[in-house]
């Protein structure tokens, strides 16, 4: 997320933070140079240009001149415009109604506005407790009804049964009545999309509009279209009167253009971001922890919430003894490796820490295979619980046992075996903190070749 821009802007501040004083001069360079990364990043030029304008005068002033550590002011600067500029202060969803509340999700076909109801509807339930009904209005796309009732019976989730040949205004009737019956608290209504906006489209959901009510009226964005998103963001604004955004598929823009504009262009917060294709891969929008990542000081909070995920607090408590002991098994092993994979492997760590730039060159010249998270894990799963507890056990006959459980061979066990030892020692360094941050230790390199 945001690799191309995050990587420009460390370049100018390592350059600014090196020098021991700073005049107005290298200030004015290194504005320039924030504003052709931010165009780069296909940012709207009207909001780079009160972007720069709100930084120059602060930037420019004597506190900064004068500062002990100016490269480091500058940041700070840069870093509170950055998060004014992506909204300022979380914007959480509106719930308050009397249920069941409505939420109306609107966006072009090819959004992702099905998937992102089912995302919204999971973590509406996971965080506040409450039963959701999820409904198609899209009687255009083929089996678009369908694909909505596919997605919520496998994630446990109810939808409006499917009744052929009724227009979405009587489909929205029929949801109130399904949803008083059924006790539910809200109703999300995914709306048609269409190739790109017309009149019908805008006449059709206004009158949905007028029907539903809704405490929200979410616009859904492909985050990779960039200055057309924010565009139709601006039409669906004027038409329907937008309350907040979700921007999908932000696990793939290199640039940033379309989270960095679109609140200041529409007046709108960005509530949600989908960060990837599975049914968790959905995260409330943080401007302060996005403007860390962006300048590449990392976003540990979000990366300690992910790796909390699932796990009780026996385990963890365990994991820690373990870790303090200097004691490390690969039942501890396993569970890293299957948290790992859930935050999107190692590529998905490094992008939530500080100095991810310098991380992710390192992966590269090491030639790091993520594949090799899930082979570890296969070999792992063929063990016995005594052999994951104590690997000295584990002689010829056990090491061809394994391997062929594995479906790997006994030299990749013999490997793993290998670097297993190298691997404890790290994480006790870990614990120790004695890893410089945005560094990956050799050993972590090793043991992923």
């Amino acid at each position: 997320m945001f690799e191309n821009l995050t990587f420009k802007l460390e370049g100018i501040f390592n350059k600014l933070k090196k020098a021991p004083s700073l005049n107005e001069a290298q200030v004015e360079t290194g504005l320039k140079e924030i504003r052709q990364a931010l165009l780069a990043a296909d940012v709207a030029l009207p909001v780079v240009k009160k972007f720069i304008e709100d930084i120059k005068p602060k930037a420019i002033g004597q506190e900064i001149i004068r500062s002990t550590s100016p490269g480091q002011m500058l940041v700070k600067i840069v870093y509170d415009q950055l998060v004014e500029l992506l909204g300022g202060k979380v914007d959480t969803i509106n719930l308050k109604a009397v249920p069941p509340a409505s939420i109306l999700l609107v966006g072009l076909q090819g959004s992702g506005k099905t998937t992102t109801a089912v995302k919204l509807a999971k973590n509406i339930e996971k965080n506040f407790n409450k039963k959701i009904l999820l409904v198609s209005l899209d009687i255009y796309r083929p089996a678009a009804q369908e694909q909505l009732k596919i997605l919520c019976e496998k994630n446990k989730l109810n939808a409006l049964p499917i009744v052929k040949d009724q227009v979405p205004v009587d489909i929205v009737k029929r949801a109130n009545n399904a949803a008083q019956l059924s006790g539910s608290d809200i109703i999300i209504f995914d709306t048609a999309g269409r190739t790109q906006i017309d009149l019908s489209m805008m006449t059709e959901i206004k009158s949905i509009k007028e029907e539903t009510k809704p405490v929200e009226t979410i616009l859904v964005a492909d985050s990779l279209t960039g200055q057309i998103a924010v565009k139709i963001a601006s039409e669906f604004d004027k038409s329907v009167q937008l309350t907040s955004i979700i921007l999908t598929r932000m696990d793939g823009d290199g640039r940033g253009g379309a989270a960095l504009s679109m609140k200041q262009t529409t007046g709108r917060p960005i509530k949600f971001i989908g960060v990837g294709e599975k049914i968790d891969d959905f995260e409330t929008f943080y401007p302060d922890r996005l403007a860390n990542r962006i300048l590449g000081m990392g976003d540990v909070v979000s990366l300690v919430e992910k790796a909390s995920q699932d796990l009780d607090e026996e385990k963890i408590k365990k994991a820690e003894e373990n870790l303090k002991k200097g004691k490390f098994t690969f039942e501890d092993y396993l569970m890293q490796i299957r948290q790992m994979k859930k935050m999107g492997g190692m590529e998905g760590v490094l992008s939530l820490l500080p100095g991810v730039s310098k991380a992710k060159e390192q992966m590269k010249n090491a030639n790091v295979d993520e594949k090799l998270l899930s082979q570890n894990e296969a070999i792992i799963l063929s063990m016995t619980k005594k052999e994951r507890e104590n690997p000295e056990i584990i002689s010829g006959s056990r090491r061809k046992r394994i391997s062929l459980g594995s479906g790997t061979d006994v030299q990749n066990l013999n490997r793993l075996l290998k670097q297993f030892k190298m691997m404890s020692k790290m994480m006790k360094k870990m614990s120790q903190g004695k890893i410089p941050k945005g560094q990956i230790p050799d050993e972590l390199l090793n043991n992923l070749k």
